[in-house]
């Protein structure tokens, strides 16, 4: 044996002490899982989370192979350099496509271990070992390109409207019976590996026609989804290494990105079928930006604004993806740190699906150090609207356009929205009167308790917080 090689301990090279080891990441893992549940335990269940991912690791390496140092110093120092500098390169308003690389990433490492084993097995590989890495090597490649997809549609690189083709329906079922085929033929026939990579190449074009036709208002959605995915593509090659750890905290990603898909879909009202086979879009017989605001609409001032505060004892800010765009999180925290200096009540209300991945806006004030328990949750600060003096939207459209509440033919009918326009007065600050992604205008905007604040989202805050001192 070669001297470089790393030698297992003594004390791990009965089973059961990595099945202990094993067992008790297992468990950091969903202790880590439940911590991430709420705010306020979120930064604690990471690091148990990553804990129980150290141990899981090291349990790996050294008590169930013999590997030589070096390729774990070299996968060490490349793998936590690139982290580093997408760590440090990469601004808050980015994190959903950080998040989708992520899940990319997970996807191709899963279907690229998967493609070594069974290329060193051969025909002697076990059923079980061939069926999860024809799973592996479908889910994977789906994961990867569907991923590279969604980060490309959020990047701006192609554009988030939903790209269509006729048969595209069609040709998806085509290539799904194809890797299907593909599947079979390679639990026949193990030792041809070529046929694994085929079912990757076709698993590929398959990932991408399937995310191409959703557009950027269901990229909450899709995330999630992804999510799960790369989870699933992980138990996958947990099965065909023979690995319970990597299968348990795949299954946990699976099931809780399946949960939060669902949480998703919930919050817009719409089915799973309906995100990636229907297209969120105005409908030809609705009625037109001329029709909705013509001679409606009260364009306003920081000053005037600031003067509503002065009569005012609960504000809420209703953050959207125009708030991460114009990265205006640091200026509305100090905007109600003022007000709240004069003695007025301040909250935030979140939409599930505000910004681009699940929990954005979430993110986003917690990165301006917003305390949690300002952050109120849709059905929490709904009913509270009423008695709300002002409600001060930014960069936000579909989550609080009331057609979703009064128009059953509306392309979002039934989405649970933010009820804004129950509040004595309404603040929109915009560019412009442009749609959201549904495409469809939006009545609040031309109410007669709602007042227009044109302008970039940070810039038009700090107006609001130099006339409120100046006030």
């Amino acid at each position: 044996m070669n001297d470089l090689t790393l030698k297992i301990p003594g004390f791990l090279q009965t089973s059961p002490w990595v099945n202990i080891f094993y067992l008790l990441a297992a468990v950091l893992f969903i202790v880590g899982l439940k911590g991430l549940a709420h705010p306020r335990t979120a930064v604690r269940g990471n690091l148990i989370g990553a804990l129980g991912m150290l141990i899981a690791i090291v349990t790996a390496l050294v008590g169930e192979h013999i590997l030589q140092p070096w390729v774990i110093v070299a996968g060490l120092i490349v793998g936590s350099a690139i982290g580093a500098v997408l760590a440090l390169k990469i601004q808050m308003t980015g994190m959903p496509q950080l998040v989708a690389l992520f899940n990319g990433f997970g996807g191709l490492a899963s279907l690229l271990v998967a493609g070594a084993e069974i290329g060193t097995k051969g025909s002697f590989a076990s059923t079980q070992m061939t069926v999860s890495t024809a799973a592996a090597g479908l889910i994977g490649a789906v994961t990867f390109w569907g991923s590279l997809v969604a980060f490309a549609k959020l990047q701006g690189l192609i554009s988030e409207k939903p790209l269509l083709f006729k048969g595209r329906h069609l040709l998806n079922i085509a290539l799904g019976l194809v890797v299907i085929l593909l599947g079979i033929w390679l639990v026949a026939k193990p030792d041809l590996v070529v046929v694994y990579w085929l079912l990757v190449v076709v698993s590929s074009v398959l990932g991408v026609f399937l995310v191409t036709p959703i557009g950027g208002a269901d990229m909450p959605v899709v995330i999630a989804l992804l999510n799960s995915y790369s989870g699933l593509a992980a138990t996958a090659t947990g099965f065909v290494l023979d690995n319970t750890v990597l299968i348990i905290s795949g299954s946990l990603v699976g099931a809780s990105g399946i949960i939060l898909t669902k949480i998703m879909c919930k919050a817009m009202n719409r089915s799973l079928a309906n995100v990636f086979f229907g297209v969120l879009g105005p409908q030809e017989d609705g009625p037109s930006a001329d029709d909705v605001y013509a001679g409606k609409i009260k364009s306003t001032s920081a000053e005037e604004v600031a003067m509503l505060f002065d009569s005012a004892r609960r504000v809420v800010f209703v953050p959207g993806y125009g708030m991460a765009v114009a990265q205006a999180q640091h200026a509305v925290r100090d905007l109600a740190n003022l007000l709240e200096e004069k003695g007025i009540t301040v909250e935030y209300a979140i939409h599930p699906v505000a910004g681009r991945m699940p929990g954005h806006m979430n993110v986003l004030l917690a990165e301006a150090n917003v305390p949690y328990d300002k952050l109120k949750e849709m059905d929490e600060i709904n009913p509270f609207f009423e008695q709300t003096d002002v409600a001060i939207v930014i960069g936000a459209n579909d989550v609080v356009n009331p057609e979703a509440r009064n128009n059953p033919q509306s392309p979002i009918a039934g989405m649970p929205i933010l009820d804004v326009d129950k509040a004595r007065t309404t603040v929109v600050i915009k560019r412009s009167l442009s749609p959201g992604f549904a495409g469809i205008p939006n009545p609040l905007f031309a109410q007669d308790n709602t007042l227009m604040l044109f302008g970039d989202g940070r810039a038009m805050i700090l107006e609001l917080i130099r006339a409120v001192k100046e006030g």
